[in-house]
């Protein structure tokens, strides 16, 4: 694959303090419409991902909103609305199954909300339910990144895809497909923006993370920044999953906008 040229004016970057596409809000239809699966949690957690589902209930128009857990967890849960139980391994994690595929398959979006532990079986079934081909809106967050890392070779080139992970993740998806250049917690701002933008010329996917005080969107080579102080966020609010989930519902209803509508999210209350 070759690999784009570093846009040296940085003409790519904008920085946002109030919202670059105001216009995206209005996009979200008064009417439910469009199918959402939320894919988490394992035996010993899922309160998050349980308390994330809700969030997206209270604050989206889905016309439906299916929250996947493992039936390892099927005993321990009252009855939820809109809960099903997914095939789990013996350690109460997800296993390969008819339900995942089904939500992978059937839903207009779906957002992986981690808690997925890191067992090797979930992460061969997950990235195995992945279809490159598919243009509906896939949130990968979490741990769900640490977890499918490993196989971003077979999925970075998905379109639709957004990666919401920390720094730390990014290096470990750089690491996995042997990305020429790296990113450190140790640069400053512009050479991870440099970074960012030349990765996203060469791959289609949408990056959501966080260095030196910004969030930063990147896509297609366009890159966004947002001071943390003019956002709603702490440093660890960011990955609590609303972020991820307010990522997947502006995409949802901004279809071919996904540079615009995930820096829009940032901003969305």
């Amino acid at each position: 694959m070759a690999f784009a040229k570093i846009n040296s004016d940085l003409s790519y970057w904008q920085k946002q303090s109030q919202p670059l596409y105001p216009d995206l809000a209005w996009n979200i239809p008064e009417r439910k419409t469009g199918r959402v699966a939320v894919i988490g949690g394992n035996a010993q957690g899922f309160s998050s991902v349980v308390r994330l589902s809700e969030f997206m209930n209270q604050n989206f128009p889905f016309s439906n909103l299916t929250t996947i857990l493992p039936d390892a967890l099927r005993g321990k849960l009252p009855n939820l609305p809109g809960v099903e139980f997914a095939i789990s391994t013996t350690s109460g994690s997800f296993a390969k199954s008819a339900l995942l595929k089904s939500a992978f398959e059937s839903s207009d979006g779906v957002l992986l909300a981690g808690d997925l532990s890191r067992n090797s079986e979930t992460a061969i079934s997950l990235s195995g339910m992945i279809d490159p081909k598919s243009t509906s809106p896939l949130v990968i967050s979490r741990d769900s990144v640490d977890l499918l890392a490993p196989e971003g070779a077979n999925w970075l080139l998905r379109p639709q895809t957004f990666v919401v992970a920390s720094m730390l993740q990014l290096q470990k998806l750089f690491r996995s497909i042997y990305y020429p250049r790296m990113i450190l917690l140790s640069q400053p701002l512009l050479p991870v923006l440099e970074t960012l933008h030349k990765f996203t010329l060469t791959y289609p996917v949408t990056l959501l993370t966080f260095h030196q005080d910004n969030i930063i969107v990147a896509h297609s080579g366009n890159i966004s920044t947002t001071h943390l102080v003019d956002t709603e966020y702490s440093p660890i609010g960011l990955w609590s999953g609303q972020l991820a989930a307010r990522v997947l519902a502006l995409n949802l209803y901004n279809p071919q906008k996904p540079f615009e509508a995930t820096t829009a999210a940032i901003l969305y209350k």
